[in-house]
């Protein structure tokens, strides 16, 4: 992918604020999505523009269909033609065993992992494809590792939804082959980040480290150069690939 516009969700902070930098410094102009903390996305909006790039930071629950939307439109306005989709918006909830969650959990996590990845998805092609008189592009999907070790007594739900992240990836990355868009995903395992917070165990990637082959726990730049790396021309025949950057997990 030429250097071209890229739109993030869930950029504010973590594996989306580093990728963002990384793409700025690689000449990418930047949408930076984000949910509640708009000090954050401002302060990382003016890091992009220190690199000489342009930046719009848009506010918009990927949950929310009309939100979404109105996002897609403001990028087509403001930054112009669609290149790249980081699908990176996501949660987590609170520790728990299935017998102890409800419904209302269940929805707010498979709305945000799972539909708010298909829709923007879908924006995103109809923007890309070929097949819409798009110029091709890349979609890069964040998984997690999760979805292949199920995270028994934590949260089986989030490894559910990423679960689901993995097959879409592959279904849809062959629905696009011939249409110019590559879709891949990335699936991080243990990594430095807020997200541990909002499960209720601010410290477990630190405390994880033991269970971890290469013996520490992922930092946000690592994930965001294996990002970087399939949005980029160098992946030009990557497409349906799951990339684990989980420390050997």
């Amino acid at each position: 992918m030429s250097k071209s516009t890229v739109l993030i969700t869930g950029a504010s902070r973590g594996i989306g604020a580093a990728t963002a930098l990384l793409l700025a410094g690689r000449g990418h102009d930047l949408a930076l999505n984000y949910r509640r903390d708009a000090a954050a996305a401002e302060a990382l909006a003016a890091r992009v523009r220190a690199l000489g790039r342009r930046a719009v930071t848009i506010a918009a629950d990927v949950a929310d269909e009309a939100a979404v939307r109105a996002m897609f439109d403001r990028v087509d306005a403001e930054l112009g033609p669609l290149a790249g989709l980081v699908n990176n918006a996501g949660i987590v909830a609170m520790k728990a065993r299935l017998d102890e969650m409800d419904v209302a959990r269940w929805r707010r996590v498979l709305d945000t992992n799972v539909i708010g990845t298909l829709l923007c998805s879908q924006l995103a092609l109809r923007r890309m494809s070929t097949r819409h008189g798009g110029r091709g592009g890349a979609i890069v999907n964040l998984s997690s590792v999760a979805a292949t070790l199920g995270s028994p007594g934590m949260y089986v739900d989030y490894a559910a939804s990423k679960g689901a992240i993995d097959s879409f990836t592959i279904g849809l990355a062959r629905e696009l082959a011939a249409e110019g868009v590559r879709v891949n995903a990335v699936r991080p395992g243990i990594i430095e980040t807020d997200i541990h917070a909002d499960s209720g165990e601010p410290d477990r990637a630190r405390q994880s480290a033991g269970v971890i082959p290469m013996q520490r726990p992922g930092r946000a730049e690592e994930v965001a150069a294996a990002i970087a790396w399939l949005l980029s021309d160098d992946a030009s025949y990557t497409t349906g690939a799951i990339l684990d950057v989980s420390g050997g997990r």
